[in-house]
């Protein structure tokens, strides 16, 4: 939900893009509130840049021009989505962000994580197969546990 309507799909259906965006939006509220409330500004603004650059090197991603071009920007995602975690355990450890509002931050991040490092190994093993002179598959395979953990 996103100010109480529900988030409409990506005419794309990449269930990526649109999760890096419904992420983005819900952390540019909460940098508001801490702003606001809180009257904090440098942690806030560091949570600000990192969660939403998550999508948009998706979205660079999207756009890819290559395969090692698309791999480099999903792990630059990966990496913006690492630091977006480290800043959401300062934030709730310092006292800033209630319980269950952090934890809701940091599972939402934590999923991003996983997806986001699924896709990267999987196109790193495309890649290194291909690379090989073997078959590689011509869509990304992400395990189903990988989700579910």
């Amino acid at each position: 939900m996103i100010n109480g309507r529900r988030a409409s799909r990506q005419a794309s259906g990449n269930i990526v893009q649109e999760k890096s965006h419904v992420f983005a939006v819900s952390i540019i509220q909460t940098t508001r509130r801490l702003q606001l409330e809180q009257r904090e500004w440098v942690l806030s603004k560091q949570l600000l840049r990192a969660g939403t650059s998550i999508g948009a090197n998706v979205e660079e991603a999207i756009a890819a021009q290559s395969k090692k071009d698309f791999l480099s920007k999903m792990s630059i995602a990966l990496k913006e989505a690492r630091e977006t975690h480290y800043w959401l355990r300062l934030i709730r450890d310092s006292g800033l962000l209630n319980g269950a509002n952090s934890e809701a931050h940091l599972s939402a991040c934590h999923e991003r994580l996983r997806l986001l490092n699924s896709i990267t190994l999987t196109t790193r093993h495309n890649l290194s197969t291909t690379a090989r002179g073997g078959r590689a598959h011509s869509t990304f395979i992400i395990p189903r546990s990988t989700l579910e953990s």
